[in-house]
């Protein structure tokens, strides 16, 4: 569903991707890791339109949409969690959902109740503020806000960084049922290994803004990958 294409990004005269290619397959969970700084959020920017690339494509679903703006992105189905999960505070957790119907049809701005199947805890928070639910909470929120947009491909930076144990185990149960579904391209970034190493459906390893090491998940060598993704 998704292929990247051998794309550069710079920051002004600094290069943060080198030459990168990834794909992500709808069903599937394709995974990124790689220690801080080396590019895993660069990517992911770049894919949901908000860091234009210096050369390369970036490819959705057969259309070129290396030149489309971040808001047409999510209008044809892509939905990206960022890193620290960035809801709005001061908004109740019902508010927060709402603002995923910024790309949708009138038809279809409604929350769906597979939000609350899949995150029961949000059904008796929808009037608290967002700000006053826990990191996991929160978590849980920022997955959820996407999904209201209904995406076939959703973008995940980091999802268990702070996470409590248990609110791990939620997200990776929840992102098992999404790919069970069978209509959904999951890309996640992740610096803990074991919860990428349950998932992964395909990997690859970042460093230094290129692609050293990918593959099959389940030909994950842990040595060779922990070596690469240690601080």
């Amino acid at each position: 569903m998704l292929s990247v294409e051998n794309i550069d990004l710079f920051y002004g005269a600094s290069q943060a991707l080198r030459g990168v290619s990834i794909t992500a397959a709808k069903a599937a969970v394709s995974c990124v890791l790689g220690r801080n700084g080396v590019g895993k959020t660069s990517l992911l920017r770049a894919i949901a339109g908000q860091y234009p690339v210096k050369q390369g494509k970036i490819v959705w679903e057969d259309e070129d949409i290396t030149s489309l703006p971040p808001y047409a992105r999510a209008a044809r189905g892509i939905a990206f969690v960022p890193q620290g999960r960035e809801i709005f505070p001061l908004l109740t957790v019902e508010e927060n959902l709402r603002t995923g119907f910024a790309a949708l049809p009138r038809s279809l701005r409604h929350v769906p109740d597979e939000i609350f199947d899949l995150f029961p805890v949000l059904r008796d928070m929808l009037g608290r503020r967002g700000g006053d639910l826990s990191g996991g909470q929160q978590q849980q929120l920022a997955i959820a806000r996407a999904l209201v947009t209904r995406p076939r491909l959703l973008i995940l930076d980091e999802p268990t960084e702070g996470i409590q144990p248990s609110i791990i185990k939620d997200i990776e149960h929840v992102i098992r049922r999404l790919v069970e579904r069978g209509d959904m391209a999951i890309l996640l970034v992740e610096q803990y290994f074991d919860f990428a190493q349950q998932l992964a459906d395909t990997y690859a390893v970042m460093d230094r803004g290129e692609i050293v090491a990918s593959g099959r998940g389940s030909d994950m060598e842990e040595a060779d990958v922990r070596g690469r993704i240690a601080v």
